[in-house]
């Protein structure tokens, strides 16, 4: 475990900037070294050099020299307008590798789940992530924020396959990448350690980057001005986003030309699960300066938070992000930003320590299901939800 004694924002871009002969020389010795991109030049440094060469404007390389590395984890020409921290943190997110986990290979398909953890980039370039309020018509978490996911349909679902799967159905995100209206695109990053659920399920987050490629001629599209209105939430309520690299800290981040609402950004507390000690984080997200995305055709509990949120809409000004969707959102940002957080929090990422610990005691079997019928098709696919 970690503590907020003696813990803060772990910052690794501390040494001085390098020196334009410093440069060319690391460039030219990359160049000399490798014929192909290589993981192994780190993040970090690919950025730097990016941005010295752009600074220093030296010219791009003629198409038939061997592609730089470093351009390899950052591409302007590619990216959404990230700024320079965001473009640091989606390259942490492109290069980072979960450790293996064999354990889910060997869970039953009732076991396995999967969410998806969408980030953009808004009108300053901090990247944002999508979140659902999900309908009280579902009897697992009603009314609770959470990622767009759900449970396996069968074995041969990839986490990531699963993930859209359920965007599809619980926010209209097509599963079709041709599908998505242009010039948007989802580019798939990393999928995190898996966690575990209430519902005794192995939930695998997978983490990608919505963004817009530029069109010749045109101003450049935002996600959260153009896309994310569009999206339908079919099985939640409301559809808003959180600034990620807040999720690292214990107050409100101020952005220049927005209010701060009253109240507490977190507040958290230690309990145990499965006999382990773990951090519930509670996040309370403002929404007062961003659209909220909501149903639009409602039916059931759907329509019921719905409209009690449209109605508080002008009171309401904070959402309460928690339990295993806050967890998860402080493991992405500390892997992306390459910090720590300010307030105590578990050490690992994720819960395949106790997955793998209830699988080997035989915990984790298939579950049962229910009897055949209409209501307990719909119970089940209800309870099937994250």
């Amino acid at each position: 475990m970690s503590t907020a004694d003696g813990v803060s924002g772990t910052k690794r871009n501390d040494s001085p900037p390098l020196t334009e002969l410093e440069t060319a020389q690391i460039l030219q010795s990359i160049r000399d070294s490798a014929a192909k991109p290589s993981s192994a030049v780190p993040a970090d440094l690919a950025l730097s050099l990016d941005l010295l060469r752009q600074q220093n404007g030296d010219q791009p390389r003629p198409t038939d020299e061997s592609p730089d590395p470093a351009s390899y984890y950052w591409d302007a020409s590619t990216m959404a307008p990230l700024n320079p921290v965001s473009a640091a943190a989606i390259a942490r997110l492109r290069t980072y590798k979960p450790p293996p986990f064999p354990t889910w290979e060997r869970l039953p398909v009732s076991r396995r789940a999967a969410v998806l953890i969408l980030l953009f980039a808004d009108r300053r370039g901090d990247l944002r992530v999508v979140i659902t309020m999900r309908a009280t018509s579902l009897r697992n978490f009603s009314g609770h924020a959470a990622f767009p996911g759900g449970k396996a349909d069968s074995l041969a679902e990839s986490p990531y396959q699963i993930a859209r799967r359920e965007a599809w159905e619980e926010i209209g995100l097509p599963m079709d990448d041709s599908k998505i209206p242009q010039p948007f695109r989802i580019e798939p990053l990393c999928c995190l350690p898996c966690s575990l659920a209430k519902t005794e399920m192995a939930v695998r987050p997978c983490v990608a980057f919505l963004h817009a490629e530029d069109e010749p001629g045109k101003p450049k599209a935002m996600v959260d001005e153009s896309m994310i209105p569009r999206l339908d939430a079919k099985e939640v309520a409301a559809v808003f986003s959180g600034p990620l690299h807040n999720f690292l800290k214990a107050k409100d981040e101020p952005r220049e030309g927005e209010t701060i609402p009253p109240g507490d950004w977190y507040d958290g507390y230690w309990h145990h699960w499965q006999t382990q000690p773990w951090r519930v984080h509670n996040f309370h997200v403002p929404i007062n300066n961003q659209k909220v995305t909501k149903p639009r055709v409602r039916d059931g509990g759907q329509a019921v938070l719905a409209d009690e949120l449209e109605e508080e809409e002008d009171t309401i000004q904070r959402f309460l992000v928690w339990g295993l969707t806050g967890r998860m959102l402080v493991d992405t940002a500390r892997i992306a930003y390459d910090e720590e957080p300010e307030f105590e929090h578990n050490d690992h990422y994720g819960d395949e320590g106790i997955i793998a610990s209830l699988e080997t005691k035989g915990r984790l079997p298939e579950k049962k299901k229910k009897e055949v019928g209409l209501d307990a098709i719909k119970d089940d696919v209800k309870d099937a939800k994250m």
